[in-house]
């Protein structure tokens, strides 16, 4: 017994060591980066093949800008969602409505997970509440139903959607995978990671266009398009 408490004791405290050195080390990090961004950008530029270098100046472009906007964008329909969610829970007469609204709306910046655990923690806090009484739960349903299908028809497609460019079979795709290939971290990083390989399939698509694997090597001449004219005898 004494040799169980002591592993629990030294995993939990180096589990809460490993966090706070975690807090402190990252805004290091962060600011240093933000500091040293340029000259780190300029020095990796110079180790680029100068023949290429224009290429993948252009990809990077494209990646940052696909990335870029996938943040941008679901920062705001997070915040939207989480301003919907916290407005109809508190409708619902749902306990700690406006907060599970707002944690489910922030949760949102990950696809179907914000939704999924707003939703089971709605319903679980409504049954524990009201039951046997089954209005409040018609109610979670119908807000967390709204706000999916806002965001999948209105707000995804307009906000998000254009400027990353991916299609929803290839987003819940690459959240499969991700997510089984690394787990939690795989669902967070899963819609940058494929918007930046989007750009970058583009990209081998559009040289193969332009290829002669594609186009062929040599064109035909005219006279060997046309069929031989028959002369008279």
């Amino acid at each position: 017994m004494i040799g169980y408490l002591a592993q629990s004791v030294w995993s939990q405290g180096m589990a809460l060591v490993n966090f706070a050195s975690l807090l402190l080390i990252t805004p290091v990090v962060v600011f240093y980066l933000l500091v040293d961004w340029y000259s780190m950008l300029e020095k990796i530029d110079s180790w680029l093949p100068r023949d290429h270098a224009p290429t993948i100046r252009r990809l990077a472009t494209e990646i940052n800008a696909a990335v870029s906007a996938f943040i941008r964008g679901q920062g705001l329909i997070c915040l939207i969602l989480g301003a919907l969610y916290a407005v109809g829970l508190t409708w619902a007469d749902i306990p700690y409505g406006l907060v599970i609204g707002l944690a489910a709306g922030l949760l949102s910046f990950v696809p179907f997970v914000g939704f999924a655990l707003g939703l089971i923690t709605a319903l679980t806090v409504a049954l524990i509440q009201y039951w046997p009484e089954t209005l409040p739960l018609l109610k979670v349903l119908a807000v967390f139903a709204v706000g999916q299908a806002l965001d999948s028809a209105l707000l995804s497609p307009r906000i998000v959607g254009p400027k990353v460019g991916l299609h929803p079979v290839w987003l819940i795709f690459s959240l499969f995978v991700f997510g089984y290939l690394f787990g939690f971290v795989g669902v967070l990083v899963a819609v940058p990671m494929a918007a930046a390989i989007a750009v970058l399939v583009r990209f081998a698509l559009e040289v193969y266009l332009s290829s002669s694997i594609y186009k062929g090597r040599t064109a035909l001449a005219p006279a060997d398009l046309d069929p031989p004219i028959k002369k008279g005898p």
